[in-house]
């Protein structure tokens, strides 16, 4: 074992090859400190077994929850034409960085593993431009969802993680304005409202709105992105918090903090396209003017989706990522989502994105533009409220495993006739378990049907097998009918479909 200063030396000379200077004695001490926990764990400390900060594990009714949920999304992607992708979970560096802003220090780097420098990828939407620039893709509407990891401060009871799952939906490729941006908005409507998650608002702006705001209030060109940033934590801090790290922060003048705090309380619909209209020293600006029109459309088209009136036009919505040009939303449960005892989860955002036209030409040799927009939905958070209200339903109409027939005896030396009976239904395609003894009792099958929420069971007995058939009981009213094993198939299947006509009635 190497002695504590070797090994001092050895952990800093790690930490400042790839460390920020003033990085570098914290990361220098955590990491340290990591060894000595693992030193001593080799020397007879105790270890403790746990997940990793940031991460969960999720158990069969949680995950039950979640494929459900996914489910819902996944149908309503493919019900709007997507094609699925996967990328993989690591990029080189050089790939994400520029893209995040001031979010680009939540990246998790990884060791040097042979030649290349690599990150977790820290969203899907990179590394879709990326794959979209890579392979000379000109059109594409594709749904991606998977893990990404952001090192970031968890906080669980808000769903937020450092590895969690993203459920993206995007359209590449040149089109008229508005349509697809309009389209994604009509998604978000779509997925919220069939996952019932109570009442909702999709705030929509634009970068353009945005940047024309900043210029006719003073804001410095070279400042746009980072005030962009600030104002982006409306959502979750006041506004003179929000105010005070312009000024003292970034060194805005008060003056002009004041006049972008006059712009940012409002929202609205086409009567505040009105207003801003004819606010002189905004259409000054031919930015703001093209993204006012942009928005005069959209909201257009949102009407014509159906969806205007979850719709709030609101430019207090900046979304901080670099790599937005135009259109941003973001969709906010507005405090219906109760549970029993009344409290709401406090979950904050639960879809984002936008217009983002220039990011696959980052990654294309000869800078060919491919005009992107998308959205995201935060399935965690979505998670969070669907598994507190499950809870506290007491876990009903949530099954765990999906089995439709238990197959049971109740008389010993009978497995064979059981694995028999199973391989038939599984050969025509029946959802079907058995207990793994070979004389199980009774009792036992029919409480795990119960249990589980098995709609039947097949019975095999001495009886019914002299007879050439078997009985199949109904788990809900315990009835028994006799049936031959060349009618058992057909029967099943009939009766599971009552089973599937009265759980949708």
């Amino acid at each position: 074992m190497a002695t504590s200063s070797s090994q001092e030396q050895d952990v800093q000379g790690e930490v400042l090859k790839k460390g920020k200077p003033r990085e570098q004695k914290e990361d220098a001490e955590k990491l340290l400190e990591s060894k000595k926990q693992a030193d001593d764990g080799q020397s007879g400390g105790q270890f403790v077994l746990k997940c990793a900060k940031g991460t969960r594990d999720y158990d069969p009714f949680q995950m039950a929850i979640r494929e459900g949920v996914f489910s819902v999304i996944i149908s309503c992607f493919k019900r709007h034409g997507a094609v699925s992708i996967s990328t993989p979970v690591f990029e080189l560096k050089e790939t994400l960085l520029g893209k995040y802003g001031e979010d680009q220090k939540l990246i998790y780097d990884l060791a040097d593993q042979g030649g290349e420098l690599l990150s977790l990828r820290y969203d899907l939407t990179v590394p879709f431009a990326r794959y979209v620039a890579m392979n000379k893709i000109k059109t594409i509407k594709r749904y991606h969802i998977d893990r990404v990891y952001r090192r970031d401060q968890p906080r669980m009871t808000l769903g937020r993680y450092r590895e969690f799952y993203q459920c993206d939906f995007d359209i590449a490729g040149e089109y008229d304005p508005m349509i697809p941006d309009a389209e994604c908005v009509r998604i978000v409507y779509e997925i919220l409202s069939q996952l019932d998650l109570g009442s909702f608002i999709i705030k929509v702006n634009h970068r353009n709105v945005l940047d024309g705001m900043f210029e006719a209030c003073g804001v410095p060109p070279e400042k746009f992105r980072s005030i962009c940033s600030s104002v982006d934590k409306l959502d979750k801090t006041e506004w003179e918090e929000v105010k005070k790290e312009m000024v003292e922060g970034k060194g805005l003048e008060e003056a002009v903090a004041d006049k972008i705090g006059e712009y940012v309380k409002l929202s609205g619909h086409f009567e505040l396209l009105e207003k801003l209209m004819s606010d002189m020293g905004l259409t000054a600006v031919a930015s703001a003017r093209a993204g006012l029109e942009d928005m005069k459309l959209l909201l257009h088209y949102c009407e014509l989706f159906g969806v205007l009136d979850k719709v709030s036009f609101d430019l207090s919505l900046a979304r901080g990522l670099d790599y937005y040009t135009g259109v941003i939303y973001e969709a906010i449960l507005t405090g219906d989502a109760t549970m029993k005892d009344g409290e709401v989860p406090a979950v904050g955002s639960v879809a984002g994105g936008g217009r983002y036209d220039g990011l696959v030409g980052m990654f294309d040799p000869k800078g060919q533009h491919v005009p992107c927009v998308g959205v995201s939905i935060g399935i965690e958070r979505v998670f969070s409220i669907l598994e507190s209200r499950a809870k506290e339903a007491g876990g009903k109409g949530i099954r765990t495993v999906e089995t439709q027939v238990m197959v049971a005896s109740g008389q010993k030396n009978l497995l064979e006739q059981r694995m028999k009976v199973c391989t038939l239904l599984w050969n025509a395609g029946i959802k079907t378990e058995m207990l793994y003894k070979r004389n199980p009792k009774l009792l036992n099958q029919f409480q795990y049907s119960e249990r589980e929420g098995v709609p039947l069971l097949v019975i095999v007995g001495e009886e019914e097998t002299v007879k050439g058939g078997v009985k199949i009981r109904d788990t809900h009213t315990r009835e028994e009918d006799f049936v031959e094993m060349a009618a058992l198939v057909p029967e099943l299947n009939k009766r599971l479909a009552e089973c599937q006509h009265s759980e949708r009635v």
